[in-house]
């Protein structure tokens, strides 16, 4: 991308200083669009909080429940991706959801790993559907949706807790038929992104 090399990584243990200091130094830009938590920000994610939530995204890694990965430019942990409520059999779906750093927005960060998750989940984890919920406000997030070929599916109304109040979510998904290649190959060929 712009900025760089986009990766995907499983999550680790050590992450938990870059993810505090990118959490709580982002506050203003994370928190319009993150569930409202129980308490304050700064406690939820300091660095002694990380253990507790690294080991619960791993644990739920382990049941085949969830994949949370980090994002990585040029070698740099700069945000997070996870496919999470991973469902088999019939259904074959999942959500995915994901934040950067606010110094890498606007650099096709978000694109490219939103991009790479999606192959991930259509490719070796075998999904058929996957999809993503957006407050109709958040139209940097439904861009980068867009462009990686997301489309609207309807109004939740009232959906999640949201900074405080319940809000009203866009559906947007997905399906492995709706994709002729890699999503990464599809910006690829629309020159926003290059191979590594």
């Amino acid at each position: 991308m712009r900025g760089g090399v986009v990766t995907l990584r499983a999550i680790r243990l050590r992450d938990g200083a870059a993810w505090s200091r990118i959490r709580t130094r982002d506050r203003e830009h994370l928190e319009p669009w993150e569930p409202t938590g129980l308490s304050p920000w700064n406690a939820r994610h300091g660095v002694s909080s990380y253990p507790a939530v690294c080991g619960s995204l791993r644990s739920e890694a382990r049941s085949g429940r969830m994949l949370p990965m980090a994002i990585e430019l040029d070698g740099r942990y700069c945000g997070q991706l996870t496919i999470g409520n991973i469902v088999r059999g019939a259904l074959r779906s999942a959500w995915i959801g994901y934040w950067v750093d606010s110094e890498v927005t606007g650099l096709g960060v978000a694109t490219a790993a939103l991009a790479l998750g999606v192959d991930h989940g259509f490719g070796p984890v075998g999904l058929h559907r996957i999809e993503a919920t957006v407050r109709p406000e958040n139209i940097a997030s439904r861009t980068v949706l867009r462009n990686v070929g997301f489309r609207e599916e309807g109004v939740l109304q009232r959906y999640l807790d949201v900074d405080g109040a319940w809000r009203d979510h866009l559906l947007v998904a997905m399906t492995v038929e709706e994709v002729a290649t890699s999503t990464a190959d599809v910006l690829v060929r629309a020159g926003r992104a290059a191979w590594a």
